[in-house]
């Protein structure tokens, strides 16, 4: 077995090796590696194991030399998860092999897997993040019997508040990001910049979608999907916070589950959440079920693992400041920081 950096020439081996693989996933599709280092200036080690010119094994990760962070690298960052895929215990140890090796080569603070499953070797592990799980059906009226009275309620009530939802691809981007924007910074949340999601949307016309709420004309709440063989990823999603109480969120979710619903796919992640969060207990309504996922790490210069998380006390004060900034500033900065923050 040998453990190759791919380039280009490799990609479609990778895919591949992806489509055949239980594990694989929107997220570790090899054109992610050209998005990082374009939109973001990242340095990218995509690695695979082969046999007999066969891949066995992929791990992609992207190198961030933080200014804020140190240097850390991860698979996958600003997404939800990605990781090691592995055909065999003996590759996936392999590969994990060959990350400690640029650790050690690069004096890394340390190197971020965010698994689906637990690595077979034992390493420190956080549990604080869950992807919420819908199994579909084709008819999306199964969907929509098995919810609760009360949930069939709010979902009709948004509409009856004159919710409307429509999708797309690219043209919607310069609605999608307004909304997006102003809904992080009310979080206290730095934005991507613009052309990132753009450049997504160009590299997988037929893997993504945008979702738009009006109310009337007002677009109040958008959301943005990946779709990879039968699943579908929720990747952003933003509400206007003076219209939530108008349930925007319930026309959006219920229509994204309709549009997966009809076009055959079987699972709808519905987007990483904290454990026993507001989020979960949302996302509980349709009954998505929790999903462990599995940051796992191994430390190089770093003493401890991170808490790179809105819940520690460090970063109270700093997410409080950002919500009071004004848009424009925050739309103008959140990039720059935003790219150092995995």
């Amino acid at each position: 077995m040998e453990i190759i950096y791919c380039n280009q020439e490799h990609a479609a081996a990778w895919d591949a090796f992806l489509a055949r693989h239980l594990s694989g996933s929107f997220y570790h599709l090899f054109a992610w590696k050209q998005i990082n280092e374009s939109c973001f200036g990242h340095k990218t080690c995509y690695l695979a194991a082969t046999r007999e010119n066969r891949f066995h094994g992929i791990l992609p990760l992207i190198y961030i030399n933080s200014f804020l962070f140190g240097k850390i690298l991860c698979s996958m960052p600003f997404l939800n998860y990605g990781g090691i895929c592995a055909s065999a215990p003996d590759i996936e140890s392999a590969l994990l092999n060959a990350a400690r090796d640029i650790v050690a080569k690069e004096k890394i603070s340390y190197l971020e897997l965010r698994n689906t499953q637990k690595l077979s070797e034992t390493l420190p592990t956080s549990e604080h993040k869950i992807s919420m799980t819908i199994e579909l059906n084709e008819n999306p009226d199964v969907i929509w019997n098995n919810f609760k009275t009360n949930h069939r309620k709010e979902i009709r009530r948004s509409y009856k508040n004159k919710m409307r939802v429509i999708s797309g691809g690219i043209e919607l981007l310069n609605i999608f990001f307004p909304v997006l924007a102003e809904s992080w910074r009310n979080l206290g949340t730095p934005i991507y910049q613009k052309e990132y999601f753009r450049t997504i949307l160009d590299t997988f016309p037929d893997k993504t979608r945008i979702f738009i709420v009006y109310h009337e004309d007002i677009p109040v709440a958008a959301a943005f999907n990946g779709y990879f063989q039968d699943k579908v990823e929720g990747m952003w999603l933003g509400i206007l916070p003076q219209y939530r109480k108008l349930y925007p969120n319930y026309a959006l979710y219920w229509e994204m589950i309709k549009h997966a619903c009809l076009n055959k796919y079987k699972i709808f992640h519905l987007g990483r959440s904290s454990a026993d969060s507001g989020g979960e207990f949302f996302k509980k309504k349709w009954n998505a079920e929790a999903q462990q996922l599995y940051w796992q790490y191994y430390l190089g210069t770093a003493k401890d693992i991170p808490q790179l998380n809105v819940h520690n006390p460090k970063y109270r004060l700093a997410i409080e400041l950002w919500k009071k900034i004004p848009l424009g500033v925050t739309t103008f900065l959140g990039p720059k920081i935003a790219r150092n923050i995995p």
